[in-house]
C-alpha cells in the first residue's frame, strides 16, 4: 500500500480530496515532498533528489531477494537514509541527506558492519519506509 501511494505521489497525480499535498512540480529542487502512507495518518516526508535518484537506479536494477528498501532515521540529530543489506554478508549503507555513504552499519561478515558506527540501531529514532521493491 505504501509503495502505491510513493509511485503516485511521485507520478504527480495529486488530485484527491483530503488535505494532502504532494509537491513534484520542481525536480530542480534540492528535495521532493513524497506522501508517505502511515498506520496512524499520512505524513508529509521530505525525500532529497539524490535519495530519488538511487531508488530509481533500484528499480532499474534486477529484483532482489529479499527485495531492496529504503528508510529514513533521525541519528545524531540528522536525516539519514538507511538502505538494508541485500544478503548474507553484504553491507548495508547509511546515506546522509546529500547521499554521502557515511558507513555500513550492519551486514557484512560479522554482522555488524564496518565498524565506523557501532550506536546506529541504538540511537537512531523516527524511522519511516521511504520506498520498498514490491515488484513481483
Amino acid at each position: 500500500m505504501k509503495a502505491i501511494i510513493i509511485i503516485i505521489s511521485i507520478l504527480g497525480f495529486t488530485s484527491c480530496s483530503s488535505k494532502r499535498v504532494v509537491n513534484t512540480t520542481n525536480e530542480t529542487k534540492d528535495s521532493l515532498a513524497v506522501l508517505i502512507d502511515s498506520k496512524q495518518d499520512s505524513m508529509l516526508t521530505t525525500v532529497p533528489v539524490c535519495i530519488r535518484q538511487l531508488i530509481k537506479k533500484f528499480e532499474a536494477e534486477e529484483k532482489q531477494n529479499p527485495p531492496r528498501s529504503v528508510f529514513s532515521y533521525v541519528y545524531n540529530e540528522k536525516v539519514v537514509y538507511y538502505v538494508p543489506p541485500i544478503c548474507c554478508d553484504f553491507f548495508s549503507d547509511l546515506y546522509d541527506d546529500k547521499c554521502n555513504l557515511i558507513a555500513h552499519p550492519d551486514g557484512g561478515f560479522t554482522g555488524r558492519g564496518d565498524g565506523k558506527i557501532t550506536d546506529f540501531k541504538e540511537k537512531r529514532t523516527d524511522g519511516k519506509l521511504i520506498w520498498n521493491d514490491d515488484r513481483k
